[in-house]
């Protein structure tokens, strides 16, 4: 979703839309065998290991892709042969987060620029590839107001989100024309994610009030809510099968934390310091806490095994930082520090292939606040 502690498909073209459930599946097999065939003519150029600290072994290689502004929530085509990603990058001419594309081998760097797929109005956030490779679906503000809205990170000396009530979800080919809109429900629509299977949207919406998680068909069709307790649940991402869904949520339970909550979220606000990861079927059943950690604990993703979450989490941290990523089985056993960091690691993002991670860091950012795009060769 949207950037949490550093910054922050929906629907196919009518042209890609499937008639019938057995050509659905044929095309989404045929995907991942085209998957298959391209990951593996995807060649990287891996950075010297200076960029991996010693203890994190599941990172066999690694490289920077962007060097400047904030970076994040960097997600793979269907085939692994591109990413979109959102950046605030002023020297690519942008005054808030835009959405970018690449490709998975391109790193940029100097006066190198990617291509912005957005429409440069108003503020994106969380794109994510449609199946057929050639749309995305991503959240923006644009609808209500051209210009850049105000950020406002504390309120009573509290860190805070917006979650602004002009955000909505739209789909855009891969040259920033938006093709559909797929939301047009009063308050925040955003935080919009595919399963791998290619049939459903998982999305964060404040249509009922609270911010739930929703799930609908590629063609914005069949919208159903999964959660309905109080609190912010967002973030959530499909199991490689489809069946599942993770995601981080915010749980006040005093009668002095719901009412900061809902005062907060009555002026468009949330406040992340306090997040656990949940997990439940994709139809929102069996709904069950994996982490009771503390401090925040967000970004989750799964593991290609489908066994494993990898997230981001401070709860080691005494004032805030450093940010790293872990790894915990679906039951919450056998927590794994994968990443050694003293600042920022977030957003991690399995390649389809399972081969790679992409994920948002502060290292090697000469000791600024950049937080840049790494992408590293996994193994277990």
């Amino acid at each position: 979703m949207k950037n949490i502690i550093l910054i922050s498909l929906l629907s196919l073209f009518v042209s890609c839309k499937q008639n019938t459930t057995e050509s659905t599946t044929k095309d989404v097999e045929d995907t991942k065998v085209e998957n298959e065939e391209v990951s593996e003519k995807i060649v990287m150029e891996w950075d010297n290991d200076s960029l991996i600290y010693p203890e994190e072994k599941h990172f066999k290689n690694i490289r920077q892709v962007t060097f400047g502004g904030d970076n994040a929530e960097a997600y793979w085509s269907f085939d692994d042969s591109k990413l979109v990603f959102q950046s605030n990058n002023e020297d690519w001419n942008v005054g808030c987060d835009q959405m970018f594309k690449m490709y998975a081998s391109e790193t940029f760097s100097g006066n190198k620029i990617p291509p912005m797929i957005s429409t440069g109005k108003g503020r994106t956030t969380c794109a994510y590839f449609l199946p057929d490779n050639k749309h995305y679906v991503y959240g923006s503000t644009h609808l209500v107001d051209e210009a850049c809205p105000e950020v406002p990170l504390r309120k009573n000396g509290k860190y805070v989100w917006p979650v602004y009530d002009s955000f909505d979800i739209f789909i855009s080919d891969l040259e920033g024309n938006i093709t559909k809109q797929l939301t047009n429900e009063p308050g925040y629509d955003a935080e919009a994610t595919v399963s791998p299977t290619g049939d459903k949207i998982v999305f964060t919406s404040m249509r009922s009030g609270d911010l739930e998680l929703y799930t609908m068909n590629l063609d914005g069709s069949d919208v159903k809510q999964i959660t309905d307790e109080l609190g912010y649940d967002g973030g959530a991402f499909f199991s490689p099968d489809g069946t599942k869904l993770i995601f981080r949520a915010s749980r006040p339970k005093t009668e002095e934390a719901i009412k900061e909550y809902k005062d907060l979220l009555a002026q468009g606000l949330v406040q992340p310091t306090e997040m656990e990861l949940f997990i439940c079927n994709a139809d929102g059943s069996d709904l069950k806490q994996i982490t009771n950690l503390g401090n925040a604990n967000w970004s989750p993703f799964f593991h290609p095994s489908g066994d494993k979450i990898l997230f981001s989490s401070n709860f080691e941290a005494e004032r805030g930082f450093p940010f790293n990523l872990y790894l915990i089985d679906l039951d919450g056993k056998n927590l794994e520090r994968v990443t050694h960091s003293q600042t920022f690691d977030a957003f991690p993002v399995f390649s389809n292939s399972g081969k790679y991670l992409a994920f948002s860091s502060n290292r090697n950012n000469g000791g600024g606040r950049d937080t840049n795009l790494f992408i590293a060769e996994w193994q277990d």
